[in-house]
C-alpha cells in the first residue's frame, strides 16, 4: 500500500492523500455507499410508517390518539438525542460502524415487533419508543457518518441520496399498510417487516468501515478542489468554514442557535404532517388507502426531495434553498388544509410538505460543514440534531392539544406559520466570523 501524505488547501484544511479506496477496502468506495444507503432504507420505516400503525392500535385497544401519539413523540426524541453521543464515540474510536449498525438493526427490528405485538402503552414506550428510536438514531448518525469519510468531494449529494432513503424506503409499507393492515393481520405483517428490517440492516453492517481520518480520494487533488469554481461549483456560493469548531464552540456562536431553531420548527412541522395527516384524512371521511396514499407520497417525496435540493444548494447556495424549502413546506399546511378530502389536493399538498419541511435534514449536513468545518462535522451535526427532539414535543405533544382545543384548522394554520417562520429565520443565518459586508458603514 502506498505511504500517505497530508497536504494543505489554502483554507487550511488537511488531507490524507495517497491511498485509494481500493487499497483501503479491496472494492470501490461506491460500496459504503451503497450499504449506507440499504441500511437507512429500512431503517426509516418506524418513523414514516408510523401513521398507518397508529389507527390499528387505536381500534386493537381503545387506546385514544393522543396516547398512542406520545409513543411516536417519545420515539422521535430517542432518536434524535442519540445522534451526537454516537458520533462522539465513533471519534473516539469507541464504536465502529459495523458494530453501531448491528446494534441499532436489533433494536430497529424490536421496534418493528413491539408496533406488532405491544398490547399495553408501556410496552409501547419502552419497546417502540425508547429501544426503537435509539436504534434508529444509531443506524442514522452511522450512515450519515460514513458517507461523509468516504465522499468528502460530494458530500451534499451523497448525503442527500442516503439520507432519502430513510423517507423513501418506507413507501412500500405504507401502501401496503393502507390496503391490509387490520386488526387482524397486524400482527403477521410486522413481524415480518421487523424480520426483514433486521436482515438488510445487520447483512450491511459486516462490509461497513471508516476511512483513515482526514482521507481524500485519489482524485481531484484537494487543493484544486478546494479552489476549483468550474468543477466544484459548490465553491462560489458556499464558501468554506474559517476555522474548526469543536461542537463546544459551535454551541457559543449565534448562528447556532438561529440554526437550532430553525430544525426546531422545520421538525415541528414535519412531525406533525407524519402523525397527524392518516387522522385528518379519516376525520375528513377520507378513508385508510387515502391516507396511506398521501402518507407515502410524502415520505417519497421528502426522499426525493433531498437529492434534489441537495444538488441545487450547490448551485443556488445552501442558505437560499433553506429558505425557500422552508417556505415552500409553509404553503404545503394550508394546501392540506384546504384539500379536505380531495385526493388530488391531498397529494398535491404532502408532496409539497415533503419537498419543504422534508428536505431540510441532508441541508443540514451540509450548511454544518460550511459553518464550523469539516473536523468535527458529524458531532456538530448530532448537536444541531438534537433540536428534533425540541420539534417532536412541540409538532407531536403540544400539537396533540391543539388538535382537541382548535380542531385541526387552527393546527395546520400554526404549523404553516411555523415553517414560514423558519424561512424568515434562515435569512439570519451568516458564517461564523467572516463580515457580513468588506465595506464599512456609511454614516
Amino acid at each position: 500500500m502506498p505511504d500517505p501524505r497530508i497536504l494543505r488547501d489554502h483554507y487550511g484544511r488537511r488531507y490524507r492523500v495517497g491511498e485509494s479506496d481500493v487499497d483501503l477496502l479491496g472494492k470501490p468506495r461506491s460500496w459504503m455507499s451503497w450499504l449506507s444507503w440499504a441500511a437507512m432504507f429500512a431503517a426509516g420505516i418506524q418513523q414514516y410508517g408510523f401513521g398507518v400503525v397508529a389507527p390499528v392500535l387505536m381500534a386493537t385497544y381503545g387506546w385514544t390518539f393522543p396516547e398512542v401519539v406520545v409513543s411516536f413523540a417519545l420515539w422521535t426524541v430517542c432518536q434524535a438525542c442519540v445522534v451526537y453521543p454516537v458520533a462522539r464515540l465513533r471519534e473516539r474510536g469507541m464504536f465502529p460502524p459495523a458494530v453501531a449498525v448491528i446494534i441499532g438493526g436489533v433494536l430497529c427490528s424490536t421496534g418493528m415487533f413491539t408496533l406488532g405485538h405491544a398490547s399495553t402503552l408501556l410496552t409501547m414506550f419502552i419497546g417502540y419508543s425508547v429501544l426503537g428510536g435509539i436504534g434508529t438514531g444509531v443506524v442514522y448518525a452511522t450512515c450519515v457518518g460514513t458517507v461523509m469519510n468516504w465522499f468528502p468531494d460530494r458530500v451534499p449529494a451523497r448525503v442527500g441520496a442516503v439520507s432519502g432513503a430513510f423517507a423513501y424506503g418506507s413507501v412500500v409499507f405504507v401502501l401496503a399498510g393502507g390496503f391490509w393492515l387490520t386488526e387482524g393481520t397486524r400482527r403477521p405483517i410486522l413481524d415480518v417487516v421487523a424480520v426483514a428490517v433486521l436482515m438488510m440492516i445487520a447483512s450491511t453492517a459486516v462490509l461497513l468501515r471508516d476511512p483513515p481520518p482526514r482521507w481524500w480520494p485519489e482524485r481531484p487533488d484537494p487543493r484544486v478542489w478546494a479552489a476549483d469554481k468550474v468543477r466544484n461549483r459548490g465553491v462560489a456560493v458556499n464558501r468554506p468554514a474559517l476555522r474548526e469548531y469543536r461542537p463546544s464552540e459551535v454551541l457559543r456562536c449565534p448562528t447556532a442557535v438561529a440554526m437550532y431553531l430553525i430544525v426546531v420548527l422545520a421538525a415541528a412541522v414535519l412531525l406533525f404532517d407524519v402523525a397527524y395527516l392518516a387522522t385528518f384524512v379519516a376525520a375528513q371521511g377520507g378513508g385508510p388507502v387515502l391516507a396511506a396514499v398521501a402518507l407515502a407520497v410524502l415520505a417519497g417525496v421528502t426522499g426525493a426531495g433531498r437529492v434534489l435540493l441537495g444538488g441545487l444548494s450547490d448551485r443556488l447556495g445552501r442558505r437560499r434553498i433553506l429558505r425557500l424549502a422552508l417556505a415552500t413546506g409553509g404553503i404545503a399546511q394550508f394546501v392540506l388544509l384546504y384539500a379536505g378530502h380531495n385526493a388530488a389536493g391531498l397529494v398535491a399538498g404532502a408532496a409539497l410538505a415533503g419537498l419543504g419541511n422534508g428536505s431540510c435534514y441532508s441541508l443540514l449536513v451540509s450548511l454544518v460543514r460550511d459553518y464550523f468545518g469539516e473536523e468535527s462535522a458529524l458531532q456538530n451535526f448530532g448537536v444541531l440534531y438534537s433540536a428534533k427532539a425540541v420539534g417532536a414535543l412541540l409538532g407531536v405533544g403540544l400539537a396533540a392539544f391543539v388538535v382537541s382545543t382548535h380542531g385541526y384548522l387552527g393546527a395546520f394554520a400554526a404549523a404553516g406559520v411555523l415553517s414560514v417562520l423558519g424561512a424568515l429565520l434562515g435569512g439570519r443565518l451568516s458564517q461564523p466570523g467572516r463580515p457580513k459586508s468588506l465595506l464599512p458603514a456609511i454614516r
